[in-house]
């Protein structure tokens, strides 16, 4: 009688010890399964997509990402601040985080794997880290150049030519963070009364402005301009797809760079998710996924290695491009353009 109490007893607690180890399991998938991470992504597309599929690959949070352009994500994440939809802004030129944090629209986080990124990559107060670096310059129609008997653009003068009107595309600064460095770029070499006679000048070349930064080397490359204003890397990319009549230059006189950025943005949801990006964002495999996907920028983990295809701008004359300026500057250079172009 006491061994079947015993084993009675003996079988209740294996039973116990089973049904507590599956609502465990059954918790643990749960809590992954809840896991859930919204981005704005200034990112090229296919890019965006990529890294997030090895993103959610690795850690099993599921990501929601909506790519848009700089000016649209500082737009999106200031008209929400009340009620933040997005926990990260995933890439983009830094002046647009410099003005988010200066507007009190960023988190402070400082990841542990930033300590790989050199100083000159990432805001000093921990706000904001660097996850690539992409020059900006010219993409041209080497057919369209040709045709018109058009020598290719080297500085910034070039595009004032008579034979530029009505054939140069840029985007919009107050959109696009591609164009603002273009702005802040021409401002820091010039100085802000003649680097606004520049624009004005260079408003009498345009043929259109574009929403997007990456669209006046994609309209070059098909023909309908002879010249964009563009980050070289997207140049490239668009080389590499096969638009074979791209032909990229850099101004003379130095040109600007971006830092494409990642960062949290305030009091938005998903803290933990938004933290374990940011952190993986920066490790040596998550920044040479770019490549995979046809993104050539330069990158900010000294251990990764940055694509072939960039090899030849490497060289490209920069200025030393105040950031920080830049960022804090960014609304009223807008507003000075908009007045200087009418």
């Amino acid at each position: 009688m006491l061994k079947k109490k015993i084993l009675a007893l003996g079988l209740a607690t294996i039973m116990s010890l089973g049904i507590l180890a599956g609502c465990g399991a059954k918790k643990e998938q749960a809590n992954k399964e809840d896991k859930h991470l919204t981005i704005y992504c200034g990112l090229m597309q296919d890019h965006m997509i990529k890294a997030v599929n090895e993103f959610e690959k690795e850690t099993g949070i599921k990501v929601d990402a909506v790519r848009m352009s700089s000016g649209e994500i500082l737009g999106r994440i200031n008209a929400e601040k009340e009620n933040p939809k997005a926990s990260v802004w995933f890439g983009g030129p830094a002046d647009g985080f410099v003005q988010a944090k200066e507007n009190g629209l960023l988190e402070k986080y400082e990841s542990p794997n930033a300590k790989d990124i050199p100083a000159g990559y990432k805001d000093a107060d921990g706000y904001w880290t660097g996850i690539y670096v992409g020059y900006l310059g010219f993409a041209s129609n080497q057919a369209l150049l040709k045709e018109r008997g058009v020598d290719i653009p080297t500085s910034w003068k070039d595009l004032l030519k008579p034979e530029f009107k009505g054939q140069v595309v840029m985007a919009n600064p107050g959109s696009s963070g591609t164009a603002y460095t273009a702005l802040a770029t021409i401002i820091q070499l010039m100085g802000e009364e003649k680097g606004l006679e520049y624009m004005k000048a260079l408003n009498g070349q345009m043929k259109t402005y574009t929403k997007s930064g990456t669209a006046p080397g994609r309209m070059a490359g098909q023909g309908e301009c002879m010249v964009g204003i563009t980050f070289l890397h997207d140049a490239i990319k668009y080389k590499e797809e096969g638009m074979k009549d791209i032909v990229i230059s850099a101004p003379s006189e130095g040109t600007g760079y971006e830092i494409g950025a990642v960062a949290m943005i305030k009091n938005g949801p998903d803290k933990e998710a938004a933290k374990k990006f940011i952190d993986w964002c920066l490790t040596k495999d998550a920044q040479e996924i770019g490549q995979k996907a046809g993104s050539y920028q330069f990158l900010t983990n000294p251990n990764a290695q940055p694509p072939k295809q960039a090899e030849s701008i490497k060289d490209t004359k920069l200025i030393d491009y105040d950031f920080k300026w830049a960022g804090e500057n960014r609304s009223k250079l807008v507003e000075k353009w908009n007045k200087a172009i009418k």
